[in-house]
């Protein structure tokens, strides 16, 4: 029906201004997605929805409040009403399995054994959540990263009452509990796992910013991918494609592959970091694009950085086909992904990645549906909301394994909610 064919406009009935930002995204298959964000709390809001001059089905929609923005601390008191209204999973399989190498968690030993064994050397953030307010204490030099986890912590406090937890965060790539035994181990929870590691994992910071942030200031979000991705499947070009930085030798391999085989694979270093800049293997270095011009391309080949490469969600939410290299390194969502079904598998050392692609070419219509699923699965679970009901779940299930009550220990600061609200709020659920 094309961008233009709806007008959506929310205001609150009751205000003389709504601050209200609104985008209607095209995900160009017959569906739309309206995001909205709103900038200050209000009664009730209306939600009118046209195409030409006329209502769609029952616009104009009102929404019962009250309704509060973002920044707007009221959170549910009870976390299972919070849980239903979110329709958050019962079970997430990928918290059991992580959670099954710690029968019981003893805050007291852990506040202890985990500085000592890791804080000299490693990035770490303790918290402590305690009656919904989140407190906090670094180890290492390199703890910008915490950011992040105080974002979503705070966010998910102004939403629901967090149970009374205390944790620790490793804020660099690696997963660090590598103990082979299970006497012993440390839980930390870390954004990317292994399986050689037995963290515990949480969705990326850049996955957690992107929903944190959403219509704010970032360009790259799981519901702008899906209103960008390029061309029609039969439109595309039919050469694979990649992008990035030199953090790993099988990025090198792909590039010199490219070099020459340029006609089936299209991959280049936007910049040089880690190895040698050797031009006349790996050169030249291009500019970057932007992430939606991956998606002029049929084939996406999403290969490890230092870690997993993070950007394998914006992937599949595309409607390319994704080739991913096998890996040890895992995401929160990885285990729930099939090969065959959303995405076509190649080996770790690339000896079959040529193969691979000479399949999707000569199987178009298979290649096709797979890049269909993959974008399904990114749809269905890899949203705003996912995200939320995740950290909650697993914040939720950790806390029940602690055998004593979580302390605000010596040298914790308190983490503070944003205050420069132009807008502030009241509360109903607060007296």
């Amino acid at each position: 029906p094309g961008e233009n064919a709806f007008q959506v406009k929310i205001t609150a009935p009751d205000e003389q201004f709504t601050r209200v930002g609104v985008q209607v995204l095209d995900r160009k298959d017959g569906s739309f997605l309206v995001r909205y964000r709103m900038y200050a709390s209000y009664n009730n809001l209306k939600i009118e929805i046209k195409t030409g001059d006329k209502h769609v089905a029952k616009s104009p929609y009102i929404l019962k409040g009250p309704i509060y923005h973002e920044n707007c601390d009221c959170p549910q008191e009870e976390s299972s009403a919070w849980l239903e209204e979110m329709n958050c999973p019962q079970i997430i399989p990928q918290i059991q399995r992580d959670l099954a190498n710690f029968p019981i968690v003893d805050p007291d030993k852990i506040a202890k054994e985990i500085p000592e064994r890791f804080g000299q050397r490693q990035s770490l953030c303790h918290y402590t959540i305690k009656d919904n307010e989140v407190y906090i204490k670094t180890y290492g030099e390199h703890v910008g990263f915490r950011i992040f986890m105080d974002a979503i912590l705070l966010s998910l406090t102004r939403k629901v009452k967090m149970p009374d937890v205390e944790f620790f965060v490793n804020l660099g790539d690696w997963p660090l509990e590598k103990k082979k035994s299970p006497q012993n181990l440390h839980p930390i929870f870390s954004w990317c796992g292994s399986s050689e590691s037995k963290d515990i994992v949480m969705p990326t910071y850049d996955l957690t910013d992107s929903v944190l942030e959403t219509m704010g200031r970032v360009s790259l979000d799981m519901m702008s991918v899906q209103a960008n991705t390029g061309p029609s499947w039969e439109e595309k070009n039919t050469t694979a494609f990649w992008r990035g930085r030199d953090s790993r030798k099988e990025r090198l391999e792909l590039v010199k592959l490219s070099r020459k085989y340029p006609e089936i694979i299209d991959a280049a270093f936007t910049n040089f970091f880690f190895f040698k800049h050797d031009e006349s293997l790996y050169g030249p270095i291009v500019k970057h694009i932007s992430f939606f011009d991956f998606f002029k391309y049929k084939y996406q080949i999403n290969i490890d950085g230092t870690v997993a490469a993070y950007r394998l969600p914006y992937l599949l939410a595309g409607n390319s086909v994704v080739l991913k290299q096998d890996s040890i390194y895992y995401e929160h969502f990885y285990n729930e992904l099939q090969p065959w079904k959303h995405y076509i598998p190649f080996k770790n050392d690339l000896s079959d990645l040529l193969e691979k692609l000479q399949w999707a070419k000569e199987h178009d219509e298979e290649a096709k549906n797979i890049g269909k699923s993959g974008q399904e699965f990114a749809r269905n679970n890899l949203m705003g909301d996912h995200i939320f009901c995740y950290y909650f779940k697993l914040f939720q299930e950790y806390a029940s394994l602690q055998v004593s009550e979580p302390k605000i220990r010596d040298g914790m600061e308190k983490v503070q909610q944003p205050d420069d609200d132009l807008f502030p709020c009241t509360c109903h659920r607060k007296k």
